[in-house]
């Protein structure tokens, strides 16, 4: 990684610029928002056949150690003990308030037998998690950070016969397993996991062969390359959480509506329950005890104006009730939508709120997520 007017570079930053990418600062980094074909052409490109996102601005970490699932697991309201080798996890930071600092994707890569835990946090985060994770568990396990490692996404239907071309065996993968692969003498580890809702590979590689790798990709028939606009729509419409929009250290899991991230052994009752930050809190919210205050919910627009963040919601009484935290013109969905916090007593599905847009109000309702079926492939 190189600056360049104080933003980092990716190592596909000159294929960016040859592709005709249109460059913006995102995380400290210089990132494509799209190419000359645009967010929608490329957001239907994704849902139809593949596209490919060059995500190299988050944060790889290795978790190495007799000790370092259970370190790992006391961070985090999550399984990390019981997770099989090769299998992965969506996991989530706390601070001692449960707040969320982060959320992760994460592997076991076979710790138990020396072996590791392969991590991915979010671009803007990654040294703030890494200090974090040092200071908390670093007493307890190794963490090796692997910042300079790419990372490359292929998102869509078809994803998986352009990769196996390259790649042969990741056709074999389910979704949110992994494996080893090597490449033209390069080290990959690529899972069957994504953050568009379609079916997906991501690929940590070494910097030194990104390019050669993201144009043999580019080379198969599927393949065009995408941006960081349609990544965002797309990730939209799958109902998947954007952070800092969507999920901060001033929200909760329960309030997040991500009860499903946390396993029942990590609950009351469960044979691992609590341990982890903000564990009073967050037991009593899905207990029940001391249910949420609010809630993230969805929302579809039922006139054709987009509401976007930090819209406020109102009830018939002209009361603030809830804020946009996300929302856009969905391409596929062919609708506003929206992620929005409410009032727990307006988080049932098909109530009606209003969006203030501009002193206007305009109507939504409430929807189940997600806003486009996801098509994951589970086996």
């Amino acid at each position: 990684m190189t600056a360049s007017a104080d933003l980092f570079t990716t190592p596909l930053n000159a294929l960016h610029l040859e592709l005709g990418a249109r460059m913006v600062p995102f995380a400290g980094y210089s990132m494509p928002v799209q190419y000359p074909a645009g967010l929608v052409a490329e957001h239907h490109h994704t849902r139809s056949a593949a596209g490919l996102f060059d995500v190299s601005h988050m944060g790889q970490l290795r978790l190495n150690g007799p000790y370092a699932a259970t370190a790992f697991e006391s961070l985090m309201p999550v399984d990390v003990m019981g997770l099989g080798v090769h299998k992965q996890r969506y996991g989530l930071l706390l601070n001692d308030e449960g707040g969320i600092i982060d959320d992760l994707m994460f592997v076991n890569r076979d710790v138990a037998n020396g072996g590791d835990i392969f991590a991915i946090v979010n671009g803007a985060c990654k040294h703030g998690d890494l200090a974090h994770i040092q200071q908390s568990i670093g007493s307890r396990c190794t963490i090796e950070p692997q910042f300079d490692r790419a990372l490359l996404a292929l998102q869509g239907p078809q994803a998986v016969n352009a990769l196996q071309r390259l790649l042969p065996g990741v056709e074999q993968l389910v979704f949110m397993t992994g494996m080893v692969a090597v490449w033209q003498g390069a080290d990959l580890y690529v899972t069957r996991s994504g953050y568009t809702g379609e079916d997906g590979f991501e690929i940590s590689l070494p910097a030194h062969a990104a390019e050669a790798f993201a144009r043999a990709l580019l080379a198969q028939p599927e393949v065009k390359p995408v941006g960081l606009g349609a990544r965002n729509s797309l990730r939209l419409e799958a109902g998947l959480c954007l952070y800092g929009n969507d999920i901060d250290t001033t929200t909760t899991p329960v309030e997040a509506n991500l009860n499903w991230a946390m396993q029942k052994v990590r609950r009351t009752g469960g044979v691992r329950a609590g341990g982890f930050p903000g564990a009073d809190k967050i037991l009593a919210q899905l207990d029940g005890t001391s249910p949420a205050q609010r809630l993230r919910v969805g929302l579809v627009g039922l006139e054709r104006v987009p509401v976007r963040e930090h819209v406020e919601l109102h009830n018939d009484a002209g009361e603030k009730v809830g804020e946009v935290t996300s929302g856009l013109l969905a391409p596929t969905a062919d609708q506003p939508v929206a992620l929005a916090y409410v009032r727990a007593e307006y988080a049932a599905s098909g109530t009606c709120l209003n969006a203030m847009v501009r002193g206007k109000a305009v109507p939504m309702q409430v929807s189940p997520l997600p806003f486009v079926p996801n098509r994951y492939v589970r086996g």
